[in-house]
């Protein structure tokens, strides 16, 4: 059935997709054509209802079977190689961080539909944009950026006598109280792609750590401030944390902290919005707040979401129009509502938005973009910032200080790992 040129028309002033739908019926290149996104499975999975609402719409609209695929987010990164190795696969993906700069030659140039979004909403934000721009040129078109801050039980910190943590002596104070109580504080140290990540990198800043030196080259890792965020981390592991944490994942401090095992880790208000859904009892106590500065000062990496368009693809084209679509405005706040705080938008036309002031319990979270940085500071976050990422040096670091590395030896480890990478 031809759908009603009417909505047809205000589905092309409302998405932004010149020329995508001809009149009263769907174009001869979109017809019978299917398009593979591959996506991660969200943890709001309202946000994943919501997105595959707008596919079906885009489906219906141009003529196109939209097939969502969803995997573990940590899957991501070995599906993109394997898909660019073998030349077939997904014809769009959403890929993690900096990772499609891995992937430069294989990746479709979408700098008419990044410049086009941006122009529309005021702009990128320059923290999203180093993610996606290689060479002149976009080679991803940024989603969103992943809200982060420190979620704690307020209500057990007030019935022990503790106020939130405003430096790093009384958090150690707090977490070995608590960690004496049998509800310790929580922190991934295994090779996932965000947690693990959101605690090495800005530790070593907030330590007045570097990975490079501003030219991008010169390895300056093995520094005593290093050392000192590795001695520091080692102490409130000691003193805090739950020791299982060397093994857990993006998902496990989640679980933790929702079945009460835990009193404070370091997440986007995931666990909040769970919380509020299915454990009113968490949900009644949870508060969040930012982690205490360093000497350094308080600094956070913030893991991001961006769309590519693979050129393997045969139709390029038609998901380009589909990255159009679903950034467009009209889809997009309806994707930024429902996730509820958990994503910071990647565009400034956001500002300021209701939906983080409606709660004065989640307003810490957009607050965090301003003290963000990317990592392979302080020299570009390119693609050897991003091999480093991949290859979870800074993790490992840490986690062969927990597990008995002294100090300074884990250090001088992860800075000759890092020098491999950029000597090359």
């Amino acid at each position: 059935m031809t759908a009603n040129p009417v909505l047809r028309r205000e589905f092309l002033k409302l998405s932004g997709v010149a020329g995508i739908l001809a009149a009263g019926r769907a174009p001869a290149f979109a017809q019978g054509t299917s398009l593979h996104f591959l996506q991660w499975s969200h943890f709001v999975p309202a946000a994943d209802a919501v997105f595959e609402a707008q596919a079906r719409e885009f489906g219906k609209q141009a003529g196109v079977d939209v097939k969502i695929e969803r995997i573990n987010q940590n899957d991501l990164q070995a599906r993109a190689t394997a898909a660019i190795q073998s030349g077939s696969g997904p014809d769009i993906m959403v890929l993690a961080n900096n990772h499609a700069h891995l992937y430069e030659s294989a990746m479709v140039d979408v700098s008419d539909v990044a410049e086009e979004i941006g122009s529309k909403q005021s702009g990128w934000h320059d923290y999203a944009k180093v993610n996606c721009f290689a060479n002149g040129r976009w080679i991803g078109v940024p989603q969103f950026i992943v809200s982060w801050a420190v979620t704690y039980r307020e209500d057990w910190f007030k019935e022990a006598g503790f106020e939130y943590p405003k430096t790093w002596d009384e958090f150690r104070k707090v977490g070995r109280a608590f960690k004496a109580k049998g509800k310790p504080f929580g922190q991934a140290f295994g090779h996932s792609i965000n947690d693990p990540n959101a605690w090495a990198y800005p530790i070593v800043w907030m330590w007045g750590g570097l990975e490079v030196q501003k030219d991008g080259r010169t390895v300056a890792l093995n520094s005593k401030n290093t050392v000192e965020a590795v001695k520091l981390t080692l102490a409130v592991w000691k003193d805090c944390f739950d020791e299982g944490g060397l093994a857990w994942d993006d998902s496990t401090n989640n679980r933790a902290f929702l079945s009460q095992e835990i009193s404070l880790t370091g997440n986007a208000p995931s666990i909040y919005i769970a919380a509020r859904q299915k454990f009113p009892d968490v949900y009644k106590g949870t508060n969040h707040g930012h982690y205490p500065p360093g000497p350094a000062g308080r600094f956070y990496w913030l893991p991001c979401w961006n769309s590519c368009v693979m050129k393997y693809g045969k139709n390029p084209k038609v998901a380009k129009d589909f990255v159009r679509y679903y950034m467009d405005r009209a889809q997009f706040d309806r994707y930024f509502e429902t996730m509820d705080t958990f994503g910071i938008p990647a565009t400034r036309a956001y500002g300021d938005p209701p939906l983080w002031r409606k709660d004065p319990r989640t307003a810490v979270f957009p607050e965090t973009l301003l003290n963000a940085r990317q990592v392979g500071y302080a020299g570009p976050p390119g693609r050897r910032a991003t091999e480093a990422l991949s290859k979870y040096i800074m993790v490992d670091m840490f986690a062969k200080a927990i597990q008995g590395m002294r100090p300074e030896d884990a250090v001088a480890w992860a800075a000759g790992e890092m020098t491999k990478i950029y000597a090359a």
